[in-house]
């Protein structure tokens, strides 16, 4: 595996550039050679498409030094930009919602209209205008749902010997066709899903093959090794002169993940090394390491950046060294300034001196205490259940001798949380906007703060009451 992608998904809690900067060494001293880049709504689009752009998108000065920064650690970059499905970030403003393949639904672009392939040269030009010496350009294609389902391509199929297939075949055509008129030098990749089932003889026909090279992707724990075999071979057969594959080493677990299960992720490095050792070597580019951030445009946040670092480290190191051994959990250590990896429960809430470490370590607090001592407290503490219930506190009705035994509890809970919330936010808010520690806080603090600020707020009441 010669070539090892990080890939940073920017589609949910986008970090600070200056907080990816400083992440950018590390990446290298783990065994990184690139970046794969999923700006989404982060990238700083101009005219027509400037509504596209998410009020906390990078600037171009922000972009140009990141990419400088990791030009001087020797890191290629690969920018992806989504020209099939996963364009709800553009399909969802009024302005394009013509050009969706279904009317009510903005996932899939109509590849009929030829406005949009003009939209998709549009984006890749302007992404292109702030890279330089790009060797590849991922153009995304997965999940392609629906496509079929509009009224054109319903006529379209109608006609003999069109299939979907072909349909989304001839799109990738159009897009890899127009990137390589515009940019000679730059290969197209594709993900894979979308080619896995066709025929060879489909493949071969469309002349695709020698236009892209495709990103076969698996996160699972126990991929099947046999089958990515015999599927690198097929695409072979079929005409791709080289192949990625892809893993991850976060955001695969769980939509709403909140801490990465490091083993999970490991076993996944090693059963895409028993593939690569499996297949020629001068069919394999190499490997992209996915850190998925939202499912999808509207699905909420999975695993932040920091929390994952372990993980991607204990990956990295792994696919660099061909496996995992106590030499490489002590390298890791060494590198995150940890004292103990763990493997196969979460990890401990011990600190590491990796940037954003703080924020592993409160999140895992928040992650591993927070809701079970709340709900220890009202759901499973007798004199709240027996004594302070519902129809107690909306009644601000309460023995006063039984308050005693509770609310020293209660007021001590509060404030030990509310100190927690405050650091992980002050932690958080160095490395993301406003919007991403809004977001993490709602979903994964507020309903269980909440709900004890109102058992200590009812109680105040209620003892007011009394007097």
């Amino acid at each position: 595996m010669r070539r090892r992608l990080v890939h940073l998904d920017l589609k949910g809690a986008a970090p600070r550039a200056q907080y990816l900067e400083q992440v950018l060494p590390l990446l290298r001293a783990l065994g990184a050679t690139g970046l794969l880049l999923e700006y989404e709504d982060t990238f700083p689009y101009t005219g027509p498409l400037e509504l596209l752009r998410a009020p906390h998108a990078y600037s171009p000065a922000e972009l140009r030094a990141l990419l400088s920064r990791a030009r001087a650690q020797g890191l290629d970059v690969v920018p992806l930009v989504q020209s099939f499905g996963h364009m709800e970030f553009v399909l969802k403003h009024r302005e394009f919602a013509h050009l969706r393949e279904v009317k009510a639904l903005p996932n899939t672009l109509n590849p009929h209209k030829e406005e949009s392939l003009a939209l998709v040269k549009a984006m890749i030009d302007q992404v292109m205008a702030l890279h330089e010496d790009l060797q590849w350009f991922h153009i995304g294609c997965d999940e392609v749902y629906c496509l079929g389902e509009g009224e054109e391509s319903k006529q379209w199929l109608q006609q003999q010997d069109n299939t979907p297939e072909k349909l989304f075949l001839s799109h990738i055509k159009a897009v890899a066709t127009c990137l390589a008129s515009s940019y000679p030098m730059v290969t197209p990749i594709v993900w894979d899903d979308m080619l896995r089932g066709m025929s060879e003889e489909t493949l071969a026909g469309s002349g695709v093959p020698q236009l892209v090279q495709p990103m076969i992707w698996d996160y699972a724990a126990d991929i099947d090794v046999e089958g990515k075999v015999q599927l690198l071979e097929k695409y072979r057969r079929c005409g791709f002169s080289k192949v990625w594959f892809a893993s991850a080493f976060k955001g695969a677990t769980g939509v709403n993940q909140s801490l990465t299960l490091v083993g999970h992720h490991l076993r996944n490095q090693l059963g895409w090394l028993q593939v690569a050792s499996r297949s020629p070597a001068d069919v394999l580019e190499g490997i992209a390491l996915t850190g998925w951030q939202r499912y999808d445009h509207f699905s909420v946040l999975c695993e932040l950046l920091p929390v994952a670092i372990p993980s991607l480290a204990v990956c990295l190191q792994a696919l660099e060294n061909g496996g995992y051994s106590e030499k490489v959990k002590e390298n890791v250590e060494k590198l995150l300034g940890m004292s103990n990896l763990e493997i196969d429960t979460f990890m401990s809430t011990s600190l590491g001196t990796f940037p954003g470490s703080n924020i592993l370590t409160l999140v895992t607090q928040v992650s591993f205490y927070l809701k079970s001592s709340v709900d220890e407290l009202l759901e499973r503490n007798r004199y709240v259940t027996g004594w302070f219930s519902p129809y107690h506190r909306k009644r601000k009705i309460i023995h006063p001798i039984i308050m005693h035994h509770f609310q020293p509890d209660a007021v001590s809970l509060l404030s030990k949380w509310n100190a927690v919330v405050q650091d992980l936010q002050a932690a958080m808010e160095q490395v993301f906007h406003k919007c991403t520690v809004e977001e993490w806080m709602e979903e994964n603090v507020h309903p269980s703060l909440q709900k004890l600020q109102q058992v200590v707020d009812d109680l105040d009441e209620a003892i007011k009451a009394q007097n």
